[in-house]
């Protein structure tokens, strides 16, 4: 395989579009996002159509949504591009984009959750990717957590992003907008290693709606000798889903024969509370059950492989905006992440 490509770096006053390839977010939010990425990032946000559209009119025109992504590659005065938000509707844009149009003129792509559809597109064609949408990353809170604001600024300044360290603390909390009340915010203990054999890998995954939705599609996946040696991202979204799905997920994978061929997995730090969740889910007792079930499902079909949990990415705050397709080193004795 080819190395991936990582698309050249941001500089300051760089032009970067805000696109809304799944759903849109208000113009309030959406306001808040762009003076960050100026005063704080020192980058000129381009609202780009769909971005300016309602939810309504995004879900059906799919092949719009398409268009206005590649056309935010074509430009030629812009820099980088983001997702202003996730979604569950990506998933209907895939047919209607050429990889072409997309590659030709490589950019750092911003996004996860619901975008995860379109970075694995970009995987399968050996481009990196980087987690992190307008909202929440850049809209939630009176100012961007430090944390976040470290490693944004290197995945959109810097060459690599390079090693990462755990968060002092984490919240779940749901941001009031209205109110605007800091949200509650607790210690982190740290990450939690399974196994002691150090790995290194291309990164493949994301979210867990997303990688079901593409094995159930098998449309958009990379043929599975492409997945030798690589290492797995796997997060959980604000639906919460039950652990047990999780682990029927890594269990298809095993009988699918693509557990097997990963050589490190690392899991982002479960969000526990969403308002339109109708269930109570206490973290602590959430996160052992994530744990015993991916654990599990390992022990069965990839027990040497290298795994690291409660990390800081996917839905969950503060956060590194992953990048997925670029290499990243697992070193369980050091404690250490290192994304190459």
């Amino acid at each position: 395989m080819t190395a991936p490509i990582n698309p050249p770096p941001l500089e300051h006053g760089d032009r970067i579009a805000l696109v809304a390839p799944s759903d849109p977010i208000d113009d309030e939010r959406l306001e808040i996002a762009r003076d960050r990425l100026r005063d704080v990032f020192d980058l000129e946000p381009v609202v780009f159509d769909t971005a300016k559209r309602d939810s309504e009119w995004l879900e059906a025109n799919p092949e719009v949504r398409a268009e206005d992504l590649m056309k935010a590659f074509e430009d030629d005065s812009i820099q980088g591009v983001m997702a202003v938000t996730g979604g569950d509707d990506q998933l209907r844009i895939l047919p209607y984009l050429d990889p072409d149009r997309i590659t030709e003129t490589p950019k750092r792509f911003f996004g996860y959750s619901d975008n995860d559809n379109f970075r694995l597109l970009l995987w399968n064609h050996g481009i990196v990717s980087y987690g992190a949408v307008c909202m929440p990353t850049l809209a939630v809170d009176r100012q961007i957590h430090p944390y976040t604001e470290r490693y944004l600024r290197r995945a959109f300044f810097e060459e690599r992003v390079g090693e990462i360290q755990p968060a002092k603390e984490w919240s779940d909390g749901w941001y009031d907008f209205d109110t605007r009340e800091p949200r509650k915010w607790h210690e982190n203990d740290g990450w939690d290693w399974r196994g002691d054999r150090g790995v290194s890998g291309r990164l493949w995954g994301g979210c867990f709606s997303i990688l079901n939705w593409q094995l159930q599609t098998d449309r958009y996946l990379p043929a599975s000798g492409a997945l030798d040696g690589a290492v797995l991202a796997l997060e959980t979204s604000e639906d919460i889903p039950y652990a047990q799905d999780v682990g029927y997920l890594l269990r298809s994978l095993g009988e699918r024969g693509w557990l097997q061929r990963f050589s490190g997995v690392m899991v982002g730090r479960p969000r526990t509370f969403a308002p339109h969740v109708d269930r109570e889910i206490g973290f602590e007792e959430y996160r052992k059950r994530l744990h015993d079930e991916i654990a599990k499902q390992l022990d069965r079909y990839n027990p040497n492989a290298t795994a690291v949990f409660n990390v800081d990415f996917g839905h969950t705050d503060p956060l590194v905006p992953i990048p997925i397709g670029s290499e990243v080193r697992l070193v369980p004795r050091g404690e250490r992440i290192v994304f190459e």
